[in-house]
């Protein structure tokens, strides 16, 4: 598999699931922990992302007249409709607050987006600047969503591997309890 510097462009790489069947047990546990990983990330980022898409078209309402609450009144409305989306996909995991991936302006779009502080001059912002910023949130979701099904495609596919590798004698599912 080529060397990747980012753990996404590795996961993208199709030598990533390929000829798992000479790879060692270690090797695709390993991967496996990467897509976990990656999974955690994702979801964060995709539930920041809403939260914030969801100020902004609550913002965009109230401008627009349709909505006449504050939007301090609205927020707690605003933020508990975003945790009624969370999933019970097997591969969510809690967030750890400390995890370094989560902090920071990067190169990726999705870290421009959460960089930018446009919360603290929402009363300020013209209304195209609002749609603006808006369309970025919403690129950025699409990109992290493309990613993330990337992620579970491969996930699918490296415990498939481990499932036939356990079903057919060739791993001993005991390890994995002495190995905790």
């Amino acid at each position: 598999m080529e060397q990747h510097r980012r753990r996404i462009d590795q996961v993208m790489d199709p030598a990533f699931t390929e000829g798992l069947d000479e790879i060692a047990l270690d090797e695709i546990r390993n991967r496996r922990k990467m897509l976990d990983e990656l999974d955690t990330e994702f979801s964060y980022y995709r539930r920041v992302l809403h939260g914030r898409m969801d100020l902004l078209d609550f913002e965009m309402r109230r401008r627009a007249g349709t909505e006449s609450r504050s939007l301090i009144e609205a927020l707690p409305e605003i933020l508990s409709d975003g945790s009624a989306s969370h999933t019970s996909n097997p591969l969510d995991r809690e967030l750890s607050v400390d995890t370094p991936e989560f902090a920071g302006a990067g190169r990726r779009e999705v870290d421009r987006a959460l960089a930018d502080d446009f919360l603290a001059r929402l009363p300020f912002l013209q209304d195209s600047e609002l749609v603006t910023i808006r369309d970025g949130l919403g690129a950025a979701e699409r990109e992290v969503s493309d990613q993330r099904r990337a992620v579970y495609d491969a996930y699918e596919i490296i415990t498939t591997e481990l499932t036939r590798r356990y079903r057919e004698g060739a791993a001993d599912a005991d390890e994995l309890l002495s190995a905790n």
